[in-house]
């Protein structure tokens, strides 16, 4: 017995000491970003209020780590505005983040970042011990390695510092080896960066019985007793569910006339004033039969895109407009030239839901492509067009589906009448992600059928831009094939493909550093660092991205001007040999200086940002200088340190000022507003207005 109690007591007391102890969960603000945080997984509580538009959010499910940490897991559902605790992952960068309305949280997208995270339930993993408290950045810097020479620069959105306890998550490098994959991810072999998975395309039918899911009041038929008459407007009826009823086919003793007002009627080409599209420089016959911009083997070298047709497979279209369209389809496919050297063609069929025909790298050559074109069946079901755009988005345009990176990418929507869905979101997220939107709409709805329409102005809502280049309106598909040369020269224009230019690829950036005896070598070094890391978050080549600087004291120096310099490397290795200068602080000339010197030569199509970094009052005027660089385009942000005067900044930013104008009371916190500061240059690129 009393070995019994003996060993009954030990019992008990191993047990104690194995007991779990509570975990103690760090509280962050609202205002802490992911990046911030060094720990690579971690459980955090989040304080009441988090959800305000000022803690920005950049992704969804997925998020970039400059986001609000709180506010993306009330994005996310995982909390609401009361607070509470998460578990958050950290996971490598992505080569897009798209924005959505979640949750009453507006998040916005964004091209490419360094590093991702999750938000999940604030619960431990099996195996894995928390930190009871989080460690954050610091201001120490990263190596930039250019050849045989390395320059110091800040990882800006986190520098990475040793951080092990046992056990722990490893590094986000290798997340994907070590951390279960959420549910909404899946993981390419080849990389350790989580994609979105591809939901599975909905099996096709093409049995009218499938007509039974049309919503009464979106979907019509023409009347055949009404169509092509030239004293009434076509008659449309609504569809009724169960109905199995497709529009009618006309037949010739119907036909319009083609004097017809609705003939009459074609839009014309507003982006060359005064054009038709039937004043083109083609005859009827090459229209009928189009011929290949230039014929090689390779493809059109004239005309390098990535090309996307979403054609219109719905009940409303009938089996021979449906023909047509394939025919159209074809037309176009001979007209580009297709091959690995120029356009490469993609076709996604909607009704319902989406599915890919043949993605992008399926044909390279227009022969193969028109045979494959004429074998496609028709899927039947609603026109949800924004749908479809919603699936191009996030799974054609991806480098597994053919995507070359180097060429633009353009989707062209084919649209019998008008969407059974909204388009507008889906729209603005595609064009984020560098997408160019051209509709081609037919037979558009008549007055009398407007009341039908979902989304009103849909085109406008949905296009790349609202100037007409973008959008064909076509009064009968039996007008469809005269089409085919104005929109292959449109789709071939690249000059003009606004949507492929992102914030990160289409600005000329001037940096104006103050290299006056006040701010010392060490400090001088501090903010070609600070140069650096933001010159190394942009796609540098000489057609996207190029860095300038300019060195000022009393006089002005000319570092290096935009097109000096194409790549990335070259650019930092040459932001690493610049020499301090010393002397006084004129900045009001050296405002001057780079009008002249640098924005004077920037391109046309190029956005031109001047970013002004300097430590005191300038000796000079800055606000004459100022306001002549803000007329003549230029977007400045001002960097005030130490000594910098306020009303100077305010002065030399662009308005509104707390967006441009930065103050930090020392050099070593400059690394701080890197985030910001391509933040909001991506905000404000994104609110351009669309025309």
């Amino acid at each position: 017995l009393g070995v019994f109690l003996i060993c009954t007591y030990a019992a008990k007391e191993a047990t104690k000491k194995t007991k779990k102890t509570k975990l103690y969960v760090p509280q962050i603000d609202c205002d802490v970003k992911a990046g911030k945080i060094i720990n690579p997984e971690f459980i955090a509580k989040c304080p009441p209020g988090c959800q305000d538009v000022k803690y920005r959010v950049y992704g969804t499910d997925i998020y970039a780590s400059f986001s609000s940490v709180c506010n993306a897991a009330i994005h996310s559902g995982i909390i609401d505005n009361t607070g509470g605790k998460i578990l958050v992952q950290k996971v490598a960068g992505h080569s897009g983040y798209r924005g959505s309305f979640s949750n009453g949280v507006r998040s916005l997208s964004l091209p490419r970042w360094r590093e991702s995270f999750l938000v999940s339930e604030g619960k431990p993993r099996k195996g894995v011990t928390y930190p009871s408290t989080l460690e954050y950045s610091s201001s120490k810097s990263a190596a930039v390695k250019s050849g045989n020479d390395s320059v110091d620069v800040p990882t800006g959105d986190a520098v990475r510092k040793e951080y092990q306890t046992s056990p722990v998550p490893t590094p986000a490098t290798q997340m994907a080896t070590t951390t279960p994959t959420p549910t909404t991810m899946t993981t390419d072999p080849s990389t350790t960066t989580p994609k979105p998975t591809m939901m599975p395309a909905t099996t096709r039918t093409t049995t009218v019985a499938a007509a039974a899911k049309t919503r009464a009041g979106l979907h019509r038929v023409r009347d055949i007793a009404f169509r092509g008459t030239s004293t009434s407007t076509s008659n449309r009826n609504i569809l009724r569910p169960n109905t199995g009823i497709q529009r009618q086919e006309p037949v010739a003793a119907f036909r319009r006339a083609a004097s017809s007002p609705a003939h009459l009627a074609m839009e014309t080409d507003l982006w060359k004033p005064g054009l038709s599209l039937f004043d083109t420089d083609f005859s009827s016959n090459e229209e009928l039969n189009p011929k290949p911009l230039e014929s090689t083997s390779h493809g059109n070298p004239n005309c390098k895109v990535d090309l996307s047709f979403l054609m219109d497979g719905s009940w409303s279209i009938g089996k021979r407009r449906f023909q047509l369209q394939k025919q159209f389809l074809g037309n176009v496919a001979q007209a580009l030239g297709i091959g690995s050297a120029g356009p490469l063609m993609g076709v996604v069929q909607y009704g319902d839901d989406p599915s890919t025909e043949f993605n992008l790298k399926t044909y390279d050559n227009s022969n193969d492509l028109i045979n494959a074109i004429e074998k496609i069946s028709q899927k039947g079901g609603l026109s949800n067009v924004g749908k479809a755009l919603s699936f191009v988005n996030k799974n054609f345009f991806l480098d597994t589906n053919g995507n070359r990176g180097g060429a633009p990418n353009v989707v062209v929507v084919l649209v019998d009448g008008w969407p059974t869905d909204r388009v507008e979101e889906a729209s603005r997220l595609a064009r984020e992600s560098g997408i160019n939107i051209f509709f081609v709409t037919i037979e558009a709805a008549a007055e009398s059928e407007k009341q039908n329409v979902i989304e009103p102005n849909f085109v406008d809502k949905a296009v790349c831009r609202t100037n007409g280049f973008y959008s064909v309106n076509v009064p009968s598909w039996f007008s469809l094939h005269k089409v085919v040369q104005p929109l292959v020269k449109r789709v071939c224009d690249t000059d003009r493909l606004v949507c492929s230019k992102t914030c990160l690829n289409s600005a000329d950036i001037g940096f104006v550093i103050d290299g006056s005896s006040s701010v010392g070598t060490g400090n001088f070094r501090t903010v070609l660092q600070f140069v650096a890391n933001i010159s190394k978050e942009f796609e540098i080549s000489d057609t996207d991205t190029r860095i300038g600087a300019v060195q000022y004291t009393y006089e002005q120096r000319l570092e290096f001007s935009f097109d000096k310099y194409s790549t990335k490397q070259d650019v930092l290795s040459a932001i690493k040999r610049i020499s301090y200068w010393s002397g006084g602080t004129s900045t009001g000339a050296a405002i001057s200086y780079a009008s002249e010197q640098l924005f004077s030569k920037s391109k046309p199509n190029k956005r031109k940002i001047m970013i002004l970094i300097t430590d005191g009052r300038s000796y000079d005027d800055v606000r004459v200088p100022a306001m002549a660089a803000h007329q003549n385009g230029v977007i400045a942000y001002s960097i005030g340190v130490a000594w910098a005067a306020q009303d100077e900044l305010e002065a030399i930013a662009t308005d509104p000022d707390k967006e441009h104008s930065f103050f930090v009371d020392e050099f070593d916190n400059l690394y701080r507003f890197v985030n910001q500061l391509i933040q909001n240059i991506c905000t404000e690129f994104n609110s351009q207005p669309r025309n």
